[in-house]
């Protein structure tokens, strides 16, 4: 339990209502975001209400699913243009789904340090996966894709596509789609979602 004065102190940072914000603006649910985070729903939502505070593990859980810091939540808004120079060597690199022994690509944020971003940006690098464990995802708003090595088979809804090198592809991602490499030169893409 904590002391009025650190609920006080807590408070002042809105650190639920900017998670609200972060998972409304992706138009995740809170059982998506659950999903993601392996927490439960209903811990989810007394962080938002204000009714709990996260502990730092648990927020940077929250955070990673949103591609931000957790300066993020203790910031005031910066003011002036967003600039950001994301360096390779500085770049996260995560699997598609964490638990998976046979993951589809690996992903790393190009916009990371950028606050209240309007878009989020990846670089992919594909991996050989048999035809039957394309696992579909979706998500609100649209996708580009720009291939730029290898070939890529992106599934859309009941469609298939094949992208080749210097290919690009913009698509609504709320229907369910996934990737799937082709052939065994290697497949790297640049990959912009928004909302």
């Amino acid at each position: 339990m904590l002391s009025k004065t650190l609920e006080d102190g807590l408070s002042k940072y809105l650190v639920g209502e900017k998670l609200r914000a972060l998972r409304l603006r992706k138009k995740m649910a809170l059982v998506d975001l659950g999903k993601h985070t392996s927490l439960s729903p209903a811990l989810l939502s007394k962080l938002e209400n204000g009714k709990l505070f996260p502990t730092l593990p648990t927020l940077l859980r929250i955070a990673m699913v949103f591609n931000v810091g957790l300066e993020h939540f203790f910031s005031a808004p910066e003011t002036g243009p967003a600039l950001a120079v994301v360096r390779r060597k500085e770049r996260l690199r995560f699997a598609e789904a964490p638990d998976s022994q046979d993951p589809a690509y690996h992903f790393e944020s190009l916009d990371f340090p950028v606050k209240d971003r309007r878009l989020n940006a990846y670089y992919a690098e594909f991996h050989p996966l048999a035809q039957e464990k394309v696992r579909r995802h979706h998500h609100g708003g649209i996708e580009l894709i720009y291939l730029l090595t290898g070939s890529l088979e992106v599934r859309i809804g009941k469609e298939e596509h094949t992208l080749e090198e210097g290919d690009a592809m913009y698509f609504d991602a709320s229907v369910p789609h996934g990737y799937r490499r082709v052939g065994k030169r290697p497949c790297a893409a640049i990959v912009v979602s928004a909302p």
